[in-house]
């Protein structure tokens, strides 16, 4: 399951003036808009509103963690803003993603695709020993994609590196949104360099996680921090077409 436009442009500011000249510079250049915590706990649903005018598909990150009532509370407030995409964190367990995914159908056709966080792109082996979890990084993940199409969500959030081992095991209509996505020329000489740190510790060039089975590309950094956003998307897009 993938589109032409495969992009999801990641904004993490406060600033909903700058979000907002973004949105409008990208259309047409990117599939959708990914608006995450940073910008959701300063401008809530106002700024939602206010980036959803930009008539792009909205995948809203808010990575829902809580016991399953209250997620499914928490989806059913967030259903009238029609986002295309939602998240919630796969380690909450069967029962409070089946609460979610029940609440989501409540709205039909126009409900929400709900994806399962996976691991976290800025961790890695060592971090999820860290925390009691003995497993790598990717059976981690697989077994926690798994948990998610049995519970009855769309898709998964999982880093480029799983995308491969997952869609060979949930076959080809799971939904597989990857973000940790660098193009190559994000790290040229010739262009800027990213102007904040870099906390994605799993990362692959757009051409590899489409060529691996990617469905979306979350991208975030290399096209916002670009001097000219709708050129940088403009070119991922160019170069996934050839």
């Amino acid at each position: 399951m993938t589109h032409p436009n495969p992009i999801f442009c990641a904004v993490d500011t406060s600033d909903l003036a700058q979000a907002e000249r973004l949105a409008a510079q990208l259309k047409g250049h990117v599939y959708g808009l990914k608006l995450g915590l940073e910008f959701f706990a300063a401008h809530g649903t106002h700024g939602y509103r206010a980036m959803a005018k930009a008539g792009l598909p909205i995948f809203l990150d808010l990575k829902l963690h809580d016991i399953p009532n209250t997620v499914a509370g928490a989806i059913s407030s967030l259903l009238p803003l029609t986002p295309a995409f939602m998240t919630l964190h796969t380690s909450g367990g069967p029962a409070m993603m089946r609460a979610a995914a029940d609440q989501a159908a409540k709205l039909g056709a126009k409900r929400p695709k709900l994806l399962g966080v996976t691991v976290l792109t800025s961790l890695d082996s060592k971090d999820l020993a860290s925390i009691g979890q003995d497993a790598d990084v990717k059976q981690q993940a697989m077994r926690l994609a798994r948990l998610a199409k049995d519970s009855g969500l769309d898709g998964i959030v999982c880093s480029p590196e799983e995308v491969g081992s997952i869609r060979s095991l949930l076959g080809p209509d799971f939904i597989l949104m990857v973000p940790g996505i660098r193009p190559s020329w994000a790290a040229d000489s010739n262009r800027p360099p990213l102007r904040t740190a870099d906390d994605q510790k799993r990362v692959m060039t757009p051409q590899e996680a489409m060529a691996s089975g990617a469905s979306y590309l979350v991208i975030g950094r290399p096209i916002t921090e670009d001097k000219n956003p709708a050129d940088a998307a403009q070119r991922i897009v160019t170069e996934l077409a050839a």
